[in-house]
Parts: C-alpha cells; sequence; structure tokens
C-alpha cells in the first residue's frame, strides 16, 4: 500500500513545521547545550523523529523503521568507511614519525598559523573536496592542523569553516550536476549561476577563517595573502564554473590557490610570525596558547618520505573520483539491494512536487567505487612505502576501528535521522515554511539550503530534497529558476559546517571525543551568518540593479 506523505498533519501549518523540527531540536540541544555524547544526542534524535513520524504524520511504523534503517547503512557506506580509512592513514603516518616531519615541511613554507590555516584548511581542502568530498577534506585537513599543534577546537572549527566555499562544486561536481539531472534544471546555467554566486564567498571565506582564528589585527596583518587566496581561487572557480562546466571546478581552483599562495609566500612573509595554536581570546580546554618554536630542518629525502603517503593519498582520491573510474568498478562489483516495504511505496505530493512523485529506496554496495576503498589502499601501499609489514597494518587497522567506534556509531545514527525525516515529510513540512514567505522568498529559500544540509549533511542530497520546490516557487513568484536553483547549493554549503556527521568527521580527525557540542557551539554562529550573507547576495540579484544582470535565465 502507497503511503502519501502529509505535509500539514494537524491542519496548522505553524503547528505542523514546529512539530517537525522537535527531531533536529532534541539532537542539537543535546549535543550543544546538554553536553551529551554525540552517539547518545543522535540517538534521542532518531528517537524522536520514529515517534513524531509514526504518530504525528501517520508514517506506517515498519516504512519508518526501514528508512532509518537505509539510512543507518548509508552512514557506514560511504561516510564512515572514509572516516574510518583516512583516520587509518593518519596514525600510520604518527607512529612512525613522519607525519612530524611533514608539519615541519609545512612550517618551513611559514611558521605563520594564520598563512598555515591558508594553505591547509582552505586550499588543500579545497582540493580534496572537489576531488572526493563526502567528509574527506575535513578528515584530511583537520588531522594535518592537529599534527601541526593546532588546538582540537581550532582545528576542528576553523577546518569545518574553511570548508564551505568549494563544496557546490565538490566529489566531481555532483551536486550540480544531480541538481540539473533530477530537476531539470540546464546544467551549463546552473553551474554558471552557482559559480557566480560562490565566486565573491570564495573571496569571503578566507578573510573569514583567519578573522575567526586571530581575530580582526591579526587578519589584517596578513591580508595581502588572504588576498592572493581568494582572488586565486575565486577566478578559476567563475571561469570554469561559467565555461567548462562542474566537473572540475574545485580541483583547478584549489590547485591554482595553492601554487599562488606558496609562490607568494616566497617573497613575502607578516612582519609578525603569528605561532598562537588556540582560538584568539579562548582560554580552551583543548589547549592553551604557545609558541610552537621553529620548525627541525629534515634531509630532503626524509621530506619526500614524509609526504609520499599523502601524494598518494591525492592521485588515489582524484582517480577514485573520476565519473570513468567509478563507472567501471560499479561494472565490476555494485549489487544494488532494493528495500521492500519502503521502495516506491513513500510519494511525496503536492506543493513538494508539481506531480506526485513515488520515492526509490534502493542501497548500492559500491564498496568497490567507494572514495573509503581508494583511501584504504593508498593507505595500504603508504604503509608498505613506510616499511610497516601486513601484520602490523593488520593490528594498526584493528586499533583504528575501536578508536572511531563511538564515530561511526553517530554517524549511523544521524543519517538514519536525516533520512527518516526526507521519506515522512519532516523535512518538506520544515522547507514548505519557507516558501511561504513572499517577496522575501530569495533570502529565505537560500536559507532553505542551508537547512537541507545541515539536515542531511550533503550538498547533493539538499539540493534533491528541495531543488524541485525552488523551481517551483520561483515560477510562482515571477523570480528565475535557475536563480533559486543555485540559491539553494549556494546557501547549502554554509549549512556544511554544522552538519552532525562533517562535525563527528572532525571531532574523529582531531581525536577530541565527546567535545561535539564545543564544535557545534563555535561554528553554529559563523554558518548561520554566511548563510544570511549568501541570502542577501541572492535577494539583491533577484531585484536590484546591477546584481540582477548577473542572474542567468
Amino acid at each position: 500500500m502507497i503511503w502519501q506523505q502529509n505535509y500539514d498533519p494537524f491542519n496548522n501549518m505553524l503547528l505542523s513545521t514546529a512539530v517537525a523540527s522537535i527531531p533536529v531540536i532534541v539532537m542539537l540541544v543535546g549535543l550543544g547545550f546538554l553536553h551529551l555524547k554525540a552517539h547518545i544526542a543522535a540517538a534521542c534524535g532518531l528517537a524522536a523523529a520514529l515517534l513524531i513520524a509514526i504518530i504525528g504524520f501517520g508514517m506506517p511504523t515498519e516504512m519508518a523503521a526501514k528508512a532509518a534503517f537505509l539510512g543507518g547503512l548509508t552512514g557506514l557506506m560511504p561516510i564512515g568507511w572514509i572516516v574510518l580509512n583516512i583516520i587509518f592513514l593518519h596514525q600510520l603516518t604518527e607512529q612512525n614519525g613522519s607525519f612530524k616531519i611533514l608539519q615541519d615541511s609545512i612550517a618551513g613554507i611559514t611558521r605563520d598559523r594564520r598563512l598555515q590555516l591558508l594553505l591547509i584548511a582552505f586550499a588543500f581542502g579545497a582540493f580534496f573536496e572537489g576531488a572526493a568530498g563526502f567528509g574527506t577534506p575535513v578528515a584530511v585537513t583537520a588531522a594535518i592542523l592537529i599534527g601541526l599543534g593546532f588546538s582540537p577546537l581550532a582545528a576542528s572549527g576553523l577546518t569545518l569553516i574553511a570548508n564551505t566555499a568549494p563544496v557546490a562544486f565538490g566529489a566531481l561536481g555532483t551536486p550540480v550536476i544531480t541538481l540539473a539531472k533530477v530537476h531539470g534544471y540546464d546544467l551549463m546555467k546552473v553551474s554558471a549561476m552557482i559559480g557566480t554566486q560562490l565566486s565573491f564567498f570564495a573571496l569571503l571565506v578566507p578573510f573569514w577563517l583567519v578573522w575567526a582564528f586571530a581575530g580582526r589585527k591579526g587578519m589584517m596583518q596578513v591580508w595581502p595573502a588572504i588576498l592572493v587566496t581568494g582572488v586565486s581561487f575565486a577566478i578559476p572557480e567563475y571561469l570554469v564554473s561559467n565555461y567548462m562546466g562542474p566537473e572540475l571546478v574545485g580541483v583547478i581552483a584549489a590547485m591554482v590557490s595553492m601554487t599562488c599562495l606558496v609562490l607568494f609566500l616566497r617573497v613575502w612573509q607578516p612582519k609578525e610570525v603569528w605561532t598562537s595554536v588556540s582560538l584568539k581570546g579562548r582560554n580552551e580546554e583543548a589547549g592553551q596558547t604557545q609558541d610552537a618554536g621553529p620548525p627541525t630542518r629534515h634531509p630532503t629525502a626524509d621530506v619526500v618520505r614524509a609526504w609520499l603517503p599523502w601524494v598518494i593519498l591525492t592521485v588515489f582520491v582524484f582517480i577514485w573520483g573520476l565519473p570513468s573510474v567509478k563507472g567501471f568498478f560499479n561494472s565490476l562489483f555494485a549489487p544494488q539491494f532494493t528495500i521492500d516495504g519502503l521502495h516506491q511505496m513513500v510519494e511525496k505530493v503536492a506543493p513538494a512536487v508539481a506531480k506526485p512523485t513515488k520515492e526509490g529506496a534502493v542501497y548500492i554496495f559500491g564498496l568497490l567505487s567507494a572514495t573509503g576503498t581508494g583511501i584504504l589502499l593508498s593507505a595500504l601501499v603508504g604503509g608498505l612505502s613506510m616499511k610497516y609489514s601486513f601484520g602490523q597494518l593488520l593490528a594498526a587497522y584493528g586499533r583504528t576501528i575501536w578508536l572511531v567506534r563511538y564515530s561511526l556509531m553517530t554517524i549511523v545514527l544521524m543519517l538514519g535521522l536525516g533520512t527518516l525525516t526526507r521519506y515522512s515529510g519532516l523535512d518538506t513540512t520544515l522547507g514548505l515554511a519557507f516558501a511561504t514567505t513572499g517577496v522575501f522568498y530569495p533570502f529565505f529559500g537560500t536559507l532553505m539550503g542551508w537547512l537541507g544540509v545541515a539536515l542531511t549533511g550533503s550538498d547533493t542530497a539538499s539540493n534533491v530534497l528541495f531543488g524541485g520546490m525552488q523551481k517551483v516557487a520561483a515560477d510562482q513568484l515571477g523570480l528565475s529558476p535557475n536563480l533559486m536553483g543555485a540559491a539553494n547549493s549556494s546557501g547549502g554549503v554554509m549549512g556544511k559546517m554544522i552538519d552532525a556527521q562533517s562535525i563527528v568527521v572532525a571531532s574523529t580527525a582531531t581525536r577530541w571525543f565527546n567535545h561535539e557540542g564545543d564544535i557545534l557551539r563555535y561554528v553554529f554562529f559563523h554558518s548561520i551568518a554566511l548563510a544570511c550573507l549568501v541570502g542577501i547576495m541572492v535577494t539583491l540579484q533577484a531585484y536590484t540593479w546591477p546584481f540582477t544582470s548577473m542572474v542567468i535565465h
């Protein structure tokens, strides 16, 4: 029997919206204010979602349970698989001492912590976002920053702030390609519109990142390097997204930005070298302000060996991100499991969609094509290059599984919550509340994208969730559908820093377990403030010249 979603079960949209928000509120309050451990807060949120979906929104109990189960499977593969294997590689490099040599070599480029943030968190992280996405950049760069001596809160929070502007074109353009394919947007037009919007934020985010770490005065001391980083990212992002398409936007922009920053730092360094490893003005339990001292110089051969595992990782991640490679591996092994009792049994209806649409529920076990598999193979190859035996590698892997066990559990529970809200229609109810804002819709429609990523942890999933609704609302209000489709993705990237799975990945990479609430409280202001700025920009593009001339119809 097909079950149709009901977006206003209480015949009062205000009340229905309030009830639909309860699971998210339960999880965020438990995590951010009650200081519950992340897996406990996630379990409470999931339990609340099950009760609200079944009792409040009338979803059959079996369907609700199966939706949560499907989300849990997705949490393990691909998200948890990435986290497990990147931490495994980090463990190997730490244990043999090569990670210390790597951090010294980075400090050799610049000892200034603000510039290290630009190089690692923003530019290097953007490369991994563009090539792989799905938590990879947060896991890699947070681990490197903690190794460089940054405090856990600084390493976690700043990595999340940095991983914003590149997200819309992450994983070789997957969010944009999905938006166009699923909802019928013109791929090049919506790619160009997103690139136009985010080019401004590619300039802004590096300044925001350093300000969040060092304060206004500390930021102004290194503004030339920040400007070089932002401009050298924004220009390629605009050009590639407008004239080549979405696939290589992140990769090309990140490589240009890294190259320009490194070359610039050869001829320019700030007068005052900032060696703080904690956030400006904070006494953190995670680590006090300290001078890390001058870096140790190592023989070139040792530096090359220290970087080799990470070079191998970069190559493997890029190869695994190529659509042709994914397609090849999926042709070899990618069994599909239909979730009977849920597949094609849930129907989305108006006003969320133009015509009734059945929701599929198929889990694809793409083990070979998963980014985490590429990371695992790179870790094994890197481990062998570091002279580990197979027995030592196996023992280290077992220790890593034990180390991240609660993080994996949290990701499973949180993805279960996010998937259940999608199939039950709770997220659509929240989205429809934004869609009733009339002339203010460009602003609140942008925040709808932010909400989608905050709930699902994925700009791709948010585009699937709300991309159609954005198109319908834009047509009704006389706005450009391309503008609002792009706004969904551009606003969504600012929700990436507060989505639960990203926070868990960051806390795991920095080994700051059970402090997910501290990370959430730190990044929440930055997330909502940047999302509002995107909303203001979209509103200007909708109504105000000369911004209206940027809109691609």
